[in-house]
C-alpha cells in the first residue's frame, strides 16, 4: 500500500493527471465553503459515484469541471472504478469498504489541500 505522498508524486509525473489545477473560482469556492464542506461533498461524491459495485455510467459518473472535489478526482485518479483499477489495483465490480472510499476521500482531499497551498 502506497502513501499518499507516494501516490501524489506518481500521479504528477503523468501528463493527463498533472494537468488538472484549481483556478481562482475552485479556490474561492473552498475558501467560501470551508474545508469540512468540501471533505464532506467529497464523501458523498465517492460514497454515491465510485462506491457502488456496478455503475451503469462508469468512465463518465465525474464531471471534469464544476465543482473542486470533481477536479481532483480526475487528478487523483479516483474519477471512476476503471480508472481505481489501473492506478491502485482496486477490483471493479465489487462495493469499496468504508476503509477504501476513507482512503480514496484522504487522497482527494491531500490533493485539494497541497492546490491550495501552492
Amino acid at each position: 500500500m502506497q502513501s499518499i505522498e507516494e501516490a501524489l508524486q506518481k500521479l504528477s509525473k503523468s501528463k493527463f493527471r498533472s494537468r488538472f489545477k484549481l483556478n481562482k473560482n475552485d479556490i474561492g469556492y473552498i475558501n467560501e465553503k470551508g474545508l469540512d464542506v468540501i471533505y464532506s461533498h467529497a464523501k458523498d461524491f465517492v460514497r454515491l459515484r465510485l462506491a457502488p459495485a456496478f455503475i451503469p455510467n462508469d468512465g463518465k459518473q465525474t464531471p471534469i469541471k464544476g465543482h473542486p472535489v470533481f477536479k481532483a478526482q480526475h487528478a487523483t485518479a479516483c474519477c471512476c472504478r476503471k480508472c481505481l483499477k489501473k492506478w491502485y489495483n482496486v477490483p471493479e465490480n465489487k462495493h469499496l469498504t468504508e476503509l477504501q472510499q476513507e482512503k480514496i476521500v484522504n487522497l482527494i482531499m491531500a490533493w485539494i489541500e497541497k492546490q491550495i497551498n501552492n
